[in-house]
């Protein structure tokens, strides 16, 4: 397909990137599987079965005023899978995972946690629970080093008081140590070796948005809520950050939800889609199967699914 301009065409969902940019397909490549589907493409890999539920989503209303951001939206997050969930701009997918994380508190509806319900709790205590996000926006101490913003991550898991941590002495000096480890894993897994001691103000954009991804790790989470991750980030640093997304699930077993808004990321490394318009949802499946239903192709493109060809 031409590409005018040697810039990025829209066919359908994809991106078509010119010659020279390449793509990623981690995963295809990772396991073998053939870029081109087939008997071995990942859409033929067995369903995680329906009894294995991480969270669940009822039925959650949400509006600001006379605006309604979510609508009789369900969903189900199975255990360990990478769902990524997108939409136009405005579609309600941001609101979805504050609705998650506790920031946001939908009018109607329930939040279901590892078979709890977790509506009404604080951001606080379902971080307790072993629900950690990513903004938007890098979040982190600008002034302090990688180390030490990744520790700060664990603060609400240090019980040790004022005093002990003083005299860095028994139970702080053992359990101090017990959150370097976690904290040593993180460094290793993310490739932060060579940067642990850089203030981060000072780090360029693309690690700086992985020191980030690192802070959100630090509490082991079981369900982890990545907001645009590679938002902003060129070609060589996306292909690292869905790398090191990869390594998260497939060796941490994470489970994952990720807004993301480049369809060659989102089809190369997602296990399941979920699409969202205006708050509705109008799309759930496989990568496959969500980038030609031409509901989406619509939401995208503005017009009809022959027209979109």
């Amino acid at each position: 397909m031409p590409t005018p301009g040697g810039r990025p065409v829209l066919r359908g969902l994809f991106y078509v990137r010119p010659p020279g940019m390449g793509g990623i397909d981690l995963r295809r490549a990772r396991r073998g599987l053939q870029a081109d589907g087939g008997p071995n493409d990942m859409t033929s890999q067995p369903a995680v079965p329906e009894n294995r539920i991480a969270a669940s989503l009822k039925d959650l209303n949400l509006s600001f005023g006379g605006v309604s951001v979510l609508t009789g939206v369900s969903l189900d997050i199975r255990q360990e899978e990478l769902l990524a969930l997108i939409g136009p701009n405005g579609a309600g997918k941001t609101s979805l995972v504050n609705s998650i994380s506790g920031f946001y508190h939908p009018q109607q509806g329930g939040i279901f946690f590892q078979g709890r319900d977790i509506t009404r709790l604080n951001p606080v205590q379902r971080f307790k629970l072993g629900i950690a996000r990513t903004f938007q926006n890098i979040e982190l101490f600008s002034g302090l080093t990688v180390l030490d913003n990744l520790m700060a991550a664990r603060n609400n898991m240090m019980k040790y008081g004022v005093i002990s941590g003083g005299l860095w002495f028994g139970k702080a000096r053992r359990e101090e140590i017990r959150h370097r480890e976690v904290i040593e894993d993180i460094i290793d897994l993310l490739e932060l070796e060579s940067i642990r001691q850089s203030v981060v103000g000072a780090l360029p954009y693309g690690l700086r948005k992985r020191v980030d991804l690192g802070r959100a790790l630090s509490s082991k989470p079981s369900l982890l809520l990545l907001d645009e991750p590679m938002a902003g980030m060129n070609s060589e640093e996306k292909e690292d950050m869905a790398r090191f997304i990869l390594d998260i699930q497939e060796l941490w077993r994470t489970t994952m939800v990720i807004i993301e808004h480049d369809m060659g990321v989102v089809m190369d490394i997602s296990d399941r889609v979920f699409v969202l318009d205006f708050g509705r949802k109008i799309a759930e499946g496989t990568p496959a199967e969500v980038k030609d239903d031409p509901r989406v192709i619509r939401a995208y493109l503005g017009i009809d699914e022959e027209e979109a060809g």
